[in-house]
Order: C-alpha cells, then structure tokens, then sequence
C-alpha cells in the first residue's frame, strides 16, 4: 500500500500541479466543467461460507432393530446442517455516501492511470454473480430399494371348507389351497437379520480358516470387504443412512464508521434451515468482531486545499459463533481510517 501511495502522490504532482484543488460533491450538485469526478474506497468484507446438510433416512425396518438386532434405531428422517468452511475476504469499491471533482486542466492521463489501484476510484461497477441452486433434489429417491436379503414374495397356505355329499349325508371337508402373497415387513426384516449373522459367521469363519476354500493374502482381503460391504447395506435397512451435501453462501459486510462498537451479525446458521441472512432471527448468530488498532498520532479533518485520500485503519477480525472463535485475521478498512489532503501547490 506504501508503494502505491508513493505512486500516486508522484503522479498527482506531475498531473494536478497547475490544477484545481478538489472539492466534495454534495448530493444532487453537478461537477464543474472539466472535471474529474472521483470517490474514495470503502473496504467490503465478504464469508464465503461452506455447510454441510446432513439428510438422515430412517431405514424400512428401524421399528424392528432391537427385537431382530438388539438395538434402538432412529424411525424418523433428520435433517442437520453444520459449519464447515469460513473464508474471509476483503474487497474494495467505491464510497457511494460522497463523491469528489478535481479539474485536472487536461492533463488527466498519469491520474486516470492510477485509478485502477484502488486508492482512487473513477466509477462504480459490478460484477453479476451466477445463481446456483441450493441441494439437488433429494425426493423420489428410494436408498433402500433391491436391498432385501431375500425376495419379496412368500407362499401362504389358507384352508378352504367344502361341502361334500356322502353315504352319511352331507359334510365339510377341509381342502388347502397356497396361493403367492407379499410378505409382511417383519418378515423382511426377520429375513434380512438372519442374513447379517450368517454374513458375520463367514467372516469369522475365513478369519479363524475354518472353512473349506483356503484364503490368504489379497484374496482373503477381498472376500473379508466384500463381506463387510453387504454387511453394511443389510444394516442400513435397520439403522437408515445418512447423505450428505454442502451448501455454499456469500454473505457481504460493511463496516460502518458512525458505529462506536464494531460488532456486526455477518450470517446466522440453523441447524434445521441451514444458512440464513442477517436478518432471519430463526438461526443463531455468527458475528464479526473489529478491534480497531490506535491511530497514529497527527491526521487531518479531510479539509484543505489539494487531492482528498484515504488512508485505512487495521483492524484484528475475529468470526465468533457464541464463545467459539472461529477465526482471526487483520484487514484493513478504509471507511474507519482518516480521509486526508495531498497539498497541490
């Protein structure tokens, strides 16, 4: 930043010394003829902030767990959003609240050069920022579907009467009859348990070599994953499975210097609803704290004759969530600096 000023100051004496000293634009006055409107920089700080939503699916037969495996498993689906990255980063643009005009006589080349270092702004702009969608779509998604230890179908037998003409007369007589029926989730579950211990004896069996076929080395590796693989997809019928994906934001803060504590509310995080703005009081509040460094000694008032500047005040930012610091940095920001004169003359 020394060097730039050192750059700006020698090209302002080259460019403004038989010019006029610059003057503050009040809201709605047009610039004199010949003029150079300017601004000076505010620093913005923008989070970039990554979540991560945790989607848990309750599996088909968690009402069965603890008769079938032994345990409680959770029966409803939850949703749960934690923090996982924050990165801050500051920006600078244009000060809206004030503008400048200095009549540079025509020699405006050196002047509109520097315009580009961010000490001295020309005009304001902005950039468009691509809309993303939050999560993709996570309905309609069946994660247990095929997943069954066995089929679907099952063979019940129901017993039938029938009236029948014999040499006593009239009599019932009971006929069976097996029709295909669809088994009942306990049976599936019943099902599938058996199945995870008989999974589990193998494994045991190839560990101990208590089996027919002799494993070793990369072979009994294979066989023992592949074992714990299905083992696990058995399970997820019982105790669910959890999916995750990550929501990203920006959230945008500027630091105001009509503000005596320069605390500010920079996002708020749900653990239900996930990130949310300033605004939503339905999260609890993630807060940038500024501890502004002592100013040196001397300054100006920002009147006089010459090139209004700025200079910025450091500041120590620490990101709080409650009594959590999740992190410290040291940033500079010119709105709580001084706005200065470069003498012309």
């Amino acid at each position: 930043m020394k060097h730039t000023l050192t750059l700006l100051f020698a090209a302002l004496l080259l460019t403004v010394s038989t010019a006029a000293p610059a003057q503050i634009l009040k809201a709605g006055k047009s610039a004199p003829s010949g003029s150079v409107v300017y601004s000076l920089p505010v620093t913005s700080i923008t989070f970039q902030v990554d979540a991560v939503r945790e989607d848990f699916i309750a599996g088909p037969y968690a009402a069965y767990a603890k008769k079938y495996m032994g345990s409680e498993a959770k029966t409803s689906n939850e949703v749960n959003y934690y923090l996982k990255s924050i990165k801050l980063v500051p920006y600078l643009e244009a000060d809206p609240t004030v503008r400048y005009a200095v009549n540079l006589k025509g020699k405006s080349a050196d002047f509109m050069t520097l315009c580009s270092q961010g000490l001295v702004v020309a005009s304001d702009s902005y950039t468009g920022k691509e809309e993303l969608w939050r999560f993709p779509s996570l309905a309609g998604n069946d994660r247990f579907a095929g997943k069954d230890a066995g089929d679907n179908l099952s063979t019940a037998t129901t017993t039938l009467y029938k009236t029948v003409k014999t040499a006593k007369g009239y009599e019932r007589v009971a006929v069976s009859q097996s029709q295909v029926v669809e088994k009942s989730a306990e049976k599936k579950a019943a099902e599938t348990a058996a199945t995870i211990f008989k999974l589990r004896n193998m494994r045991m069996a190839i560990v101990t070599g208590d089996t027919d076929a002799t494993y070793s080395g990369e072979a009994m590796a294979a066989a023992i994953e592949e074992l714990l693989r299905m083992e696990e997809e058995y399970m997820s019928l019982f105790y669910g499975t959890t999916v995750e994906s990550v929501q990203t934001m920006n959230f945008d803060v500027v630091p105001r210097s009509d503000r005596k504590e320069q605390k500010y509310v920079a996002f708020r995080l749900s653990e239900t609803e996930g990130l949310l703005p300033e605004s939503d009081l339905s999260g609890r509040p993630i807060v940038l704290d500024l501890e502004l460094d002592d100013l040196a000694a001397g300054g100006s008032d920002g009147r006089g004759d010459g090139i209004f500047y700025r200079v910025p005040r450091t500041a120590t930012a620490r990101v709080m969530d409650g009594a959590n610091m999740l992190l410290q940095t040291r940033i500079p920001i010119y709105q709580l600096g001084e706005t200065l004169v470069f003498p012309i003359k």
